[in-house]
């Protein structure tokens, strides 16, 4: 059954923070939860992990309303919380027996996830010792070091290098093979495309746009075309009215309002005999759609 949540609201001092969100994770997989500062999603996600008491509305974990007994959860947040003058090893073994683990089995799962995350050097120093990418694994580690059914990471990638980054992203690919519902909110927009089948985006605690990714940008026109030739082609972009947003290298990314243009460039192109590696009329990114629906 996963999670559902239905018409839920929640009310600060007279202002709605969340105003009568609904979202259906039925399935293991990452889900996006988007939205700018201030927009609901926090109080979202305090919600779900029965953190604090929606005001109205259902939440349900496999049919059963949800309180912080009944969610094996695991929680990244977006605010930081390791304690810098404390072993990293005692820190997790805390963590850990406060989920209800047995000493040798948290033992187990700290070694497995040092590994997998390539921290083992750092668990007998203290947090203060470590770069901020490196306190980042050891909350995220934090977090999963139970083997939670619903995993809610918030900002997962701040901080974090390619090298650790890509770390990162190989173990939250493994948590959906291994079953596990994710939820990610993130401010990269390419993240979550990368991750995200379905999406939410809230705006003052309202749902603006919700369901699956691929649909929702299949519904919206093209809106670019990336071109790479071997010369310089503005005079022709200027013919059909196109309009350069980069280009660098002879690599050209043009803004358009009618794929027809992008043809008849495409054909003059090819009539003129200039050499094409590439000619691509793409949809708007989730970063575009994202900013026409809360960029106001």
């Amino acid at each position: 059954m996963g999670l559902i949540l239905k018409n839920v609201s929640k009310t600060f001092v007279g202002k709605k923070a969340v105003d009568n969100v609904s979202l259906v994770l039925d399935k293991p997989g990452v889900y996006g939860l988007l939205g700018t500062n201030g927009a609901g999603k926090t109080t979202t996600i305090r919600m779900i992990l029965g953190i604090i008491k929606k005001e109205s509305g259902e939440i349900t974990w496999n049919g059963k309303a949800v309180d912080r007994k009944s969610v094996n959860f695991g929680y990244l947040p977006e605010e930081r919380g390791v304690y810098p003058k404390t072993k990293i090893v005692d820190q997790l073994m805390y963590f850990a027996e406060l989920k209800g683990m047995k000493k040798t089995e948290a033992q187990q799962s700290i070694q497995k996830w040092a590994k997998e995350l390539k921290v083992e050097e750092y668990l007998n120093m203290t947090a203060e010792k470590l770069s901020k990418g490196n306190q980042q694994k050891i909350q995220f580690m934090t977090a999963v070091i139970h083997n939670p059914e619903l995993v809610v990471l918030d900002e997962p990638f701040s901080g974090l290098d390619p090298v650790n980054t890509e770390i990162l992203k190989n173990i939250i690919i493994d948590l959906v093979k291994n079953g596990k519902y994710v939820i990610m909110s993130a401010h990269q927009m390419a993240t979550i495309e990368e991750f995200c089948s379905d999406i939410l985006i809230l705006c003052k605690g309202k749902t603006v746009l919700q369901g699956n990714l691929k649909e929702i940008k299949e519904s919206y026109p093209a809106n670019r075309v990336k071109v790479d030739v071997n010369q310089k082609i503005d005079s022709y972009i200027k013919e059909f009215g196109l309009e350069i947003e980069n280009e660098k290298n002879n690599e050209y990314t043009l803004k358009i309002t009618e794929e027809e243009k992008a043809h008849k460039l495409l054909n003059k192109i090819v009539s003129e005999g200039v050499t094409l590696n590439k000619f691509e009329i793409m949809k708007p990114t989730l970063n575009d759609i994202f900013i026409e629906k809360v960029g106001e």
